[in-house]
C-alpha cells in the first residue's frame, strides 16, 4: 500500500520470486521512517533502524550484517513481526547512466551539487563518490530537508531543489525553484514550480540551459522595446519640429510600432532553434 520507491522494489522482487501477496489492513506510513500494518491479524513493521528503535524492536543481532550491506551501497530496511525482528532487506538503487554526465555538466556551470536523502549514510556516500557530488546529508526526515534548504536560502544562496517523492515536498516548496520529476509522486509535482516530463537527469541540464536562454532573451526584448519607444515616442510627440521642422507621419509611427512588436516576437522565436 506504500507509494515509496523502496516499496515498489520489494513488490517487484516478490513478484519475481512468485510469492503470493496477502491483503493487509490498518496500513500506516510514518514519513521517512517506515510502515506498519496488520497481516493476518499480526502486527508487521518495515522500516529503518530509527523506526525499529522507536518501536522497541531489538535489531542488535542484525547490526553487523546490515552495516556490511550499507557499506556496499545498499539501503537496509528491517522487518519485524509481533514485536520481534525477523531480518532485513538490502536494496541497492542503481545509478542512472546519465547521472554522472548531468552532475559534471552542472559543475561546469559553477553549480554546487548537494545530495539530501532519507537513505542510510553508507549508500548515500557510495553514490556521492561515484558521481562526484560535493556534499551529502543522509538519514534525513522531510523536516530536515526543509531545514537545510531554508538555511541556505536564508544565507542568500540561490537554491534549486530536485525531488520526486512525498518526503521532498517541504524542501521543494522552500527552494527558490522546486523541480519535480515526472515519474515521481503527485505531491512533489503539485508542490514544485517546474515538472520535468521524465526522470532523466540530463533534463535538469536542459532546463537550466533553457532558463538562461529565456532570461537572456527577455533582456534583449526589453532593450529592443526601450530603444524603439525611447526614440520613437519623442519624435512622434514633435521634439524635432522646433529645430528641423520634422514631424512623424502617423502611418510611419504605426509601422515602427508594428516593427517593434515583430522584432520582440521574432527574437523570442529564436529560442526554438537554440540547442539545449
Amino acid at each position: 500500500a506504500s507509494e515509496h520507491p523502496l516499496a515498489d522494489a520489494v513488490l517487484a522482487a516478490a513478484e519475481e520470486e512468485g510469492l503470493e501477496l496477502e491483503d493487509v489492513s490498518a496500513f500506516e506510513a510514518e514519513t521517512g521512517q517506515g510502515v506498519r500494518a496488520s497481516l493476518s491479524g499480526k502486527n508487521v513493521l518495515i522500516g529503518n533502524a530509527r523506526f525499529m528503535k522507536a518501536n522497541s524492536i531489538d535489531t542488535e543481532a542484525l547490526k553487523e550484517a546490515a552495516v556490511r550491506k550499507a557499506e556496499e551501497g545498499a539501503t537496509v530496511i528491517f522487518t519485524a513481526l509481533e514485536g520481534r525482528a525477523l531480518g532485513f532487506l538490502a536494496i541497492k538503487d542503481p545509478v542512472k547512466e546519465t547521472a554522472r554526465e548531468a552532475v559534471d555538466a552542472l559543475h561546469a556551470r559553477g553549480l554546487k551539487i548537494v545530495m539530501m536523502t532519507g537513505d542510510g549514510e553508507g549508500p548515500a556516500k557510495a553514490v556521492a563518490r561515484e558521481l562526484g557530488i560535493d556534499e551529502v546529508h543522509a538519514e534525513l526526515l522531510p523536516e530536515d530537508k526543509h531545514r537545510l534548504v531554508s538555511e541556505r536560502t536564508g544565507k542568500g544562496e540561490r537554491v534549486a531543489m530536485a525531488g520526486d517523492g512525498i518526503n521532498d515536498a517541504p524542501a521543494l516548496a522552500a527552494a527558490h525553484v522546486g523541480i519535480a520529476m515526472g515519474d515521481g509522486s503527485d505531491v512533489a509535482m503539485e508542490t514544485a514550480a517546474v515538472t520535468l516530463l521524465n526522470g532523466e537527469l540530463l533534463a535538469l541540464v536542459k532546463a537550466h540551459t533553457l532558463s538562461r536562454n529565456v532570461m537572456a532573451n527577455i533582456r534583449q526584448n526589453l532593450f529592443f522595446a526601450f530603444v524603439y519607444n525611447g526614440a520613437g515616442v519623442p519624435v512622434a510627440a514633435g521634439i524635432l519640429y522646433p529645430l528641423f521642422g520634422i514631424l512623424l507621419s502617423p502611418m510611419i509611427a504605426a509601422a515602427a510600432m508594428s516593427l517593434s512588436s515583430v522584432s520582440v516576437v521574432g527574437n523570442a522565436l529564436r529560442l526554438r532553434r537554440r540547442p539545449l
